[in-house]
């Protein structure tokens, strides 16, 4: 049976793989040409087989039908620093020729109730392996660095209760949402200038060019680089 799982999910795994080089691929040519990017960093997994089966039972998923009806065994997260990028992502998506976006869901506009907001993409990927080209369903989450902070920490908490939360927490969760798409919203009003100092900053173009400049500046290369 275990051996059956790896079988099924080493398209996925593959999928996960690609999409990630790609994507860091997009990064790396904004970096090049001296553009603020839009991606500031990409991570993906496949599902758990446990988790798979837990979806899969509380859904009403037959695992003969996981293929067609489960969209996020793969799935990739992509941090952007401003909202802009996010809306910017996703043209750049779409516009791609080596994928298929089959659903999108804009949690961003349309914040769902417990305040989560996010812009998720289902889409239909082409993996090549030797018995030929399967299409295979991922999901790609794109959000900015405080949305996910905010993800991350209801996600944890959702674990510990269940999706049960008591009433006082879901309205501070609900709160700190506000408060975090606040902080998105503020830094986008001064984003040419964040850009501008980040530039600056990153290339060591500024008015002070010391040691500690261009030591940061290095750094920031190599962990470019890994």
């Amino acid at each position: 049976m275990e051996k059956e799982w790896e079988l099924f999910l080493a398209p996925y795994e593959q999928a996960v793989g690609e999409m990630k080089v790609k994507l860091r691929g997009i990064r790396k040519q904004f970096r090049e040409q001296n553009k603020h990017t839009p991606i500031e960093f990409v991570t993906g997994r496949v599902k758990p087989v446990d988790s798979i089966l837990t979806k899969a039972t509380l859904r009403n998923i037959s695992v003969d039908r996981l293929e067609e009806e489960m969209q996020d065994i793969a799935g990739l997260r992509i941090m952007c620093q401003f909202v802009e990028d996010i809306r910017q992502v996703v043209d750049i998506i779409r516009n791609r020729k080596d994928l298929q976006i089959i659903q999108e869901r804009d949690y961003i506009t349309n914040k769902k109730e417990s305040g989560y907001r996010s812009y998720h993409l289902v889409i239909e990927y082409p993996v090549q392996l030797i018995t030929g080209e399967k299409k295979i369903l991922a999901e790609i989450q794109i959000r900015t660095l405080a949305m996910n902070f905010w993800a991350t920490i209801e996600h944890s908490l959702n674990y510990k209760y269940q999706g049960a939360f008591p009433e006082e927490m879901k309205e501070r969760l609900q709160r700190a949402a506000e408060a975090a798409y606040q902080l998105d919203e503020e830094m986008s009003t001064i984003r040419e200038e964040i850009q501008e100092a980040q530039h600056l900053f990153s290339h060591g173009r500024g008015k002070s060019k010391d040691d500690y400049y261009q030591r940061f500046s290095d750094k920031q290369v190599e962990l470019d680089k890994e």
